[in-house]
């Protein structure tokens, strides 16, 4: 199980949905500079796609390794597509031929002396920042439930790598209960290919860290004692086999697995960390 190489006649999907709650204009510090967690994630998402575009690049084109869908949440029960003109999945290689929104990005640049100056760089910018309203994430899972569900149920798709869903958030459901949440996370966990089941990753942000982090939790650190923390580990996948070593690198080598798909209180460095380890540990041919 979850073995399959990602190829043009075996592509996956990459499915992220995106907390745009009025609480992600909280501010935190990434890449050396002060924004908002709409605005980290935003910039995130972006450079995932552009490097997914990247990875999936041949002589001969951007080749169909991907599926991508983006939804976000927020308001009262708004659910809505980030991609262009509003599509709910979209290969990679479309996404490349689209004409794409650059932004300026201001980095922090080291010179040879040690100091440090900052840098006006261009960047992709397919997703724009946004929080309002309130978090209804059950919505945007029952979402992400009906494409993966479909996406499965393609033949074409029969012995692909297994879609990946990053649920990314920086509070708890106002939509829902514990019950409902763990079992729509459930009902997708349940759902999969020949190869293997949906793999469900929540990563909850913060932008003070200084409590404790659960960062790609093995089965001795479940026992947090954050309720919140907790649920979030019962709804996420165990991480299989193929990610381990990623994981471990990340976390150090006294890490043990198994491990299971989620974080809580995790940096926008982490976030970046594990939206990295979850879509390039799977061998691309």
């Amino acid at each position: 199980m979850y073995t399959q190489s990602i190829t043009r006649t075996h592509r996956t999907a990459f499915l992220l949905l995106i907390d745009q709650s009025g609480s992600m204009t909280e501010p935190l510090r990434f890449r050396g500079r002060d924004m908002t967690k709409a605005e980290a994630v935003a910039t995130i998402t972006n450079d995932l796609l552009f490097e997914l575009i990247e990875r999936a690049r041949r002589d001969d084109g951007v080749r169909n390794y991907y599926d991508l869908t983006v939804l976000g949440y927020s308001g009262d029960n708004q659910v809505c597509s980030l991609l262009p003109e509003g599509r709910k999945m979209i290969s990679i290689s479309d996404l490349a031929q689209m004409p794409v929104p650059m932004r300026t990005e201001t980095v922090e640049h080291r010179l040879p002396d040690g100091s440090v100056a900052l840098r006006d760089i261009p960047t992709p910018a397919w997703i724009e920042p946004r929080a309002a309203g309130q978090t209804p994430m059950y919505e945007a899972l029952c979402e992400a439930h009906e494409l993966v569900d479909e996406w499965c149920a393609r033949r074409e798709n029969a012995e692909s790598f297994p879609p990946v869903i990053f649920n990314i958030t920086d509070g708890e459901a106002t939509d829902c209960n514990e019950e409902e949440l763990q079992n729509i996370a459930r009902r997708i966990r349940s759902i999969g290919t020949d190869d293997g089941k949906v793999l469900l990753i929540n990563i909850h942000i913060a932008a003070d860290t200084s409590g404790r982090s659960v960062f790609f939790p093995s089965a001795d650190e479940a026992d947090v004692p954050n309720r919140y923390a907790r649920l979030l580990y019962d709804c996420s996948s165990p991480m299989p086999e193929l990610f381990e070593g990623a994981i471990r690198e990340a976390k150090g080598p006294g890490a043990m697995p198994p491990f299971r798909g989620m974080s809580f209180n995790a940096s926008a460095v982490e976030l970046l960390t594990m939206l990295n380890i979850g879509s390039i540990s799977v061998k691309t041919e």
